[in-house]
């Protein structure tokens, strides 16, 4: 029977797994919610507090102008008084409505009760604003008209201005709007490419977002930045041990062939080569515990630290030289001891073998220093062979960790690592600690 392939299609959502397409639905939801759903949350906020406020001033002005109708009724009243004391006296009711009509720029309109004009001061008044009843010993005698023309469609005017301010603040609150869930748009872009594997991905504003959001976003590339570091050392680290570690492998696998064929002295070879892989592998355990900052620090005495690694390094502990008088200090057990081996195995291996160790102390640093009997540091050397893979000599068992595995230690408790050649040949590296471990 004829088999069918079925080729995968990414675009096709049916040839996309589960999980991968949750997690796109995820990451839709976010952008969807920080560029669109955030925008209009703080635009609705922004809105409604301006319409709160809108009503907050028509409620304001309805209580105020309620307070003001009651003041124009007393107006009238008393205007409505004074015109009925002087309505029979057509002098002092003409003097009275020409300093109505100057003193409130205002027209002037006197009507009888059948609504003939009696009087016009200014121009007559056809439709008045104010209309006041002139009444005298409680019959009504006539009216009062005002025309003021500056007061017609004052509320217009009113409305105008209001209604430009609240589409200005209501596009400001737009703008704002938009200019706040921006870097929270930008942040959710970098974390979803940082998530993707794109460790190269920054936070950028540009002129846009507030000085809270750059920091908040360099602090994120700081941190892209050290893992993007970590994960490329990381590479060139597996890729070296990978290559490194076939050859102990190859030679282990020839050994066992001879120790097949009664070669003995095949056996004490096998057992130097599984030394150097469990030597590998505890620089490689040690590399990873920094990396994860799983340092447990205790307090150590120097002397048992230096004794310790020359009889693990299998050094004469005849060339100790104990100049710290019992001097302690907080650190890692397990990689103080790594680094304080790693310089003794760097002079026997590269220098000739070890010619004295000396431990000092000062109120802040306890010091190992290692002397070799070797070429020395040539110049501009004393920091080369402090990094990953860099080799003192053409040893083929070396894989040039061991040096940058002491300066990562020392500089994880607060310390430093150095070389450099000595009076009379060799060389001389050392390493100090932190007495309080930082």
């Amino acid at each position: 029977m004829r088999r069918h392939r079925h080729h995968h299609d990414p675009h096709d959502p049916h040839c996309v797994p589960a999980a991968l397409r949750d997690t796109r639905r995820g990451e839709d939801r976010a952008r969807f919610y920080l560029r669109w759903r955030l925008q209009r949350r703080i635009f609705a906020w922004f809105g409604a507090t301006i319409l709160v406020t809108a009503l907050t001033i028509g409620l304001l002005s309805r209580i105020n102008g309620g307070n003001s109708r009651r003041e124009m009724g007393r107006v009238e009243s008393l205007l409505g008084d004074r015109f009925a004391a002087v309505w029979d006296r057509p002098a002092e009711r003409d003097d009275l409505g020409r300093a109505l009509a100057r003193e409130l720029d205002v027209d002037v309109t006197l009507e009888d009760t059948r609504g003939a004009p009696v009087a016009t001061y200014g121009r007559a008044c056809v439709e008045p604003n104010r209309r006041v009843s002139v009444s005298k010993a409680g019959a009504e005698v006539g009216h009062v008209n005002l025309c003021a023309e500056r007061y017609r469609g004052s509320t217009f005017r009113f409305l105008v201005p209001f209604g430009v301010a609240f589409l200005v603040l209501w596009g400001a609150a737009g703008t704002i709007a938009r200019r706040l869930a921006h870097p929270f748009s930008e942040l959710e872009r970098v974390a979803r490419e940082i998530g993707r594997g794109n460790l190269g991905a920054r936070f950028t504003l540009g002129g846009r977002g507030g000085n809270e959001a750059r920091v908040l976003g360099g602090t994120i590339n700081d941190m892209a930045s050290r893992i993007e570091q970590q994960l490329a050392a990381q590479r060139a680290l597996l890729a070296t041990v990978s290559h490194e570690i076939r050859t102990p492998l190859a030679r282990m696998r020839l050994l066992v062939e001879l120790a097949r064929d009664g070669n003995a002295k095949s056996l004490d070879d096998l057992d130097v080569e599984v030394l150097e892989v469990d030597a590998l592998v505890a620089e490689l355990l040690a590399a990873s515990r920094l990396d994860f900052a799983a340092i447990t620090r205790r307090s150590l005495l120097a002397k048992d630290v230096a004794e310790q690694a020359l009889e693990r390094c299998g050094v004469d502990a005849s060339v100790l030289v104990d100049e710290a008088d019992g001097a302690t200090f907080e650190g890692d057990p397990t990689l103080v001891a790594r680094a304080v081996c790693n310089l003794l195995e760097n002079g026997k291996r590269h220098g000739g073998g070890v010619v004295r160790m000396r431990i000092g102390a000062t109120d802040e640093r306890v010091v190992f220093e290692v002397e070799d009997d070797g070429p020395g540091i040539a110049d501009g050397d004393g920091e080369k062979i402090f990094e990953p893979f860099y080799k003192r000599s053409a040893d083929a068992r070396s894989v040039g960790l061991g040096l940058s595995l002491v300066r990562r230690i020392a500089e994880a408790h607060g310390g430093r690592a150095y070389a450099k050649s000595r009076d009379g040949g060799g060389a001389l590296v050392g390493v100090e600690f932190g007495r309080n471990g930082t």
